[in-house]
């Protein structure tokens, strides 16, 4: 069975930075955990503890006993640990013996009580069969606020609203702000001054906030402003404005991207859009609300959506598409009225 140490104590609030857990020799699932420490004399801690006599501190000996205990609180057959674990007390500590370089540490924790909030533990540490340090361990238990795959690459200055998930090798720039109970899949890039409201849902490998494709982009500061319960599928690219149209690409709440949907700088869409598999909006393009964009479709830079419009698949749009209008074809014409979507969104006939 394996236990990825590493995941599981980076975990621990207020960790000793190293981990000083290097092997699991025994584990019962909710129970008692052993585990191995091989005390060496390249141990950044022997460096001044004590020059010419290194010794083990004893509060690097509760430390390891405390990155045991982790272990055993937070391991699971399936899934991430959804827990932090945070030292709260200690009762009765021993220390029995020195503990120098050449020592093998063998970490035995059993749990004693475990709530949902407060778990206390039976820690001892041997060398061969003598005890060297005991302790009784008081740890507390919080739920994560936010979910982040050890693999994904966030800034410190992002900002990650609680109850969020980021997925494997998702990689979030500093000036991210994300909101809260949002889904961020594996290898999704999220880039630059991008804010993106609750409940948004980016799938695996979408660009989301990249820098304009225009070459009179010189690096000047332009946000990607996106609004509350959006979806953005796979390969879903959005870029960030300009300065010369406004400096900002803004999306409202409860449109849907599909796979390969790219929406250009300075675009300006409002609320309940679909766009398409391979839809393509052209830079400062006006989507309003309910508007449909089918698969494969190109609008034109500067050109406007109507509310309600339907724009067939493969089509090219050069012009303004008008609303509640059927717009369909390379060149684009007019086929009508939208009937079947109008009445989708509850228009009388």
């Amino acid at each position: 069975m394996s236990i990825e140490i590493p995941v599981l104590l980076d975990r621990l609030c207020y960790r000793y930075p190293s981990f000083l857990v290097d092997a699991i020799a025994e584990y019962e699932p909710g129970r008692r955990l052993v585990a191995l420490k091989n005390v060496t004399v390249s141990e950044e801690f022997f460096q001044g503890h004590f020059p010419g006599n290194p010794l083990m501190p004893g509060v690097l000996m509760l430390e390891t006993l405390v990155q045991v205990a982790t272990i055993l609180l937070l391991h699971r057959e399936e899934g991430t640990p959804t827990m932090r674990v945070s030292l709260r007390g200690v009762n009765d500590a021993k220390f029995r013996r020195q503990v120098v370089p050449g020592d093998t540490l063998r970490l035995e924790v059993s749990l004693d009580r475990a709530r949902s909030k407060m778990a206390k533990a039976k820690a001892v540490a041997y060398v061969g069969d003598q005890i060297v340090a005991e302790a009784e361990l008081l740890l507390g238990l919080a739920p994560d606020r936010t979910a982040i795959d050890p693999t994904a690459r966030v800034h410190p200055g992002a900002e990650i609203g609680d109850g969020t998930v980021v997925g494997p090798h998702a990689v979030i720039s500093e000036h991210v702000k994300i909101g809260r109970r949002c889904r961020i899949g594996a290898s999704a890039v999220i880039d630059g001054w991008t804010e993106i409201g609750d409940g948004t849902e980016i799938f695996p490998f979408a660009s989301i906030g990249l820098i304009p494709q225009d070459l009179k982009f010189k690096g000047e500061l332009t946000r990607l402003v996106i609004g509350q319960h959006n979806i953005f599928r796979e390969f879903v690219t959005i870029h960030r404005g300009t300065q010369g149209g406004g400096g900002m690409t803004q999306i409202g709440d409860r449109n849907l991207f599909m796979a390969y949907a790219h929406v250009a700088h300075d675009c300006r869409l409002g609320h309940d859009i679909i766009c398409g598999h391979m839809a393509t909006l052209g830079g400062h393009v006006v989507v309003e609300d309910f508007a449909n964009i089918g698969a494969g479709s190109g609008v034109h830079q500067f050109c406007r959506v109507g509310r309600h419009a339907f724009i067939g698949g493969y089509s090219v749009v050069t012009k303004d598409a008008l609303p509640f209008a059927k717009t369909v074809g390379n060149r684009a014409r007019i086929y009508g009225l939208n009937t079947i979507g109008l009445i989708r969104r509850g228009f009388s006939t």
